[in-house]
């Protein structure tokens, strides 16, 4: 489906950094350790990577021409010349994220160290894609046009984050939502590169969740995990030996597809137990506005006699999720976040603990239950790291977390 933009400006810009091709082996590898442990001298890359420290040497130089990496402070030793660190330079890669979602549409820019460049959000009752693109279309115009030249040669992709058969939304919607079934027939990827001449690509949106907390949060802690997103809907990931695992069609970690049970004996899934659209349902029928929950700045103080028993179901299916998802892989933990404030993360991460005791654990070793940190913003930003992982890191994670 073309949907007939005009979007001659967008793509008239250079795909920069893109048409250099993608980086070797050796230059990702030294590329993620700094990614994933910070910065530090070229003696300690080499050791991390078993790389000769004259490879290792003339891959910084080239990769600091580049300006893909930068300096930072000399550290002074004991004996010898002092050392100089390496790290990532925050403007070396630049990446543009989209995260279509129930409520709204979001774009980012971030830059290589996963920071928020800029931001644009469009809110709607539900997504139009026709509304989408043009949205899309119209924010990376405005916001190219305030980069410099360099900057913009700096970006690497789009990366988009859509949830599995957004088509099916509507079953569980009300019948104000209408355009749900119009996604079925869209190509996305061909959609954006009707916008834009940067290389595309298209993750699902709680995976793309799971990246961004994988990279930019909590995610280096634990080498194995499971991680549960609650937005409008449920979403998950799963991370085996330090690698956000996709899965044959990239539908691994369907968490909110859990089996569940409700009060009357229904069969459920965990996204119809859990998910921040039954909140807004019970703000419906009470006459209060559902934008509420969406507000930004997110304060859900004043609505807190509905966010309770929310809670308390959330957490206590949460729990039982958590059980049934290591007992298939042996998980070390399971991170929760949400498109939530952050008290109320802190607070369903606590009653998740609780719950967690008063299970059935025959058979199991419970896992430790931890926050995630990145917040609303994973998805957009997850789906951002798509063009960056492509072109100038290791996808797998394996074998850079040596000590």
């Amino acid at each position: 489906m073309n949907v007939g933009m005009e979007s001659s400006v967008v793509r008239s810009f250079s795909t920069g950094l893109s048409q250099r091709g993608v980086r070797n082996h050796n230059e990702r590898l030294l590329l993620s350790l700094l990614q994933r442990h910070g910065s530090m001298p070229g003696s300690d890359l080499a050791k991390l990577s078993r790389l000769s420290p004259p490879t290792v040497s003339a891959i910084l130089k080239r990769l600091e021409n580049e300006g893909l990496l930068e300096r930072g402070e000399p550290q002074r030793g004991k004996v010898g010349k002092p050392s100089v660190p390496m790290r990532l330079a925050p403007g070396g890669v630049l990446s543009f994220g989209l995260k279509i979602g129930r409520r709204s549409a979001d774009l980012l820019l971030i830059d290589f160290t996963g920071a928020v460049r800029e931001q644009r959000q469009l809110k709607y009752q539900d997504p139009a894609p026709a509304t989408v693109f043009q949205f899309l279309a119209d924010c990376i115009a405005e916001i190219t046009a305030a980069m410099t030249s360099d900057e913009v040669s700096r970006i690497c992709g789009v990366g988009v984050a859509a949830p599995f058969e957004m088509w099916n939304w509507h079953s569980l919607m009300d019948d104000k939502s209408h355009n749900f079934p119009a996604w079925r027939d869209i190509n996305i990827p061909d959609e954006v590169a009707q916008i834009t001449n940067l290389p595309v690509s298209l993750v699902n949106d709680a995976t793309a969740a799971c990246q961004a907390e994988h990279v930019f949060g909590r995610g280096r802690e634990f080498r194995d995990y499971a991680y549960f997103f609650i937005g409008a809907f449920l979403g998950g990931g799963i991370v085996l030996n330090h690698s956000v695992f996709e899965g044959r069609q990239g539908n691994a970690g369907a968490l909110g597809s859990l089996q569940s049970i409700s009060p009357i004996g229904e069969s459920k899934q965990l996204v119809d137990m859990a998910s921040i659209h039954l909140l807004e349902a019970r703000l419906e029928e009470v006459d209060l506005d559902p934008a509420l929950i969406w507000k930004q700045p997110q304060d859900w103080s004043g609505i807190g006699r509905y966010v309770d028993p929310w809670l308390g179901q959330t957490a206590q299916e949460l729990a039982k999720a958590t059980l049934s998802t290591c007992a298939v892989i042996d998980f070390e933990a399971i991170l929760i976040d949400g498109a939530f404030p952050a008290e109320i993360r802190t607070e369903l991460v606590e009653r998740v603990r609780r719950y967690i005791v008063n299970q059935d654990n025959r058979g199991l070793l419970p896992p430790k239950i931890e926050a995630g940190f990145v917040g609303g913003n994973a998805r957009a930003i997850g789906a951002a790291c798509g063009p960056i992982f492509s072109q100038f890191l290791l996808n797998t994670n394996a074998g850079l977390a040596v000590a």
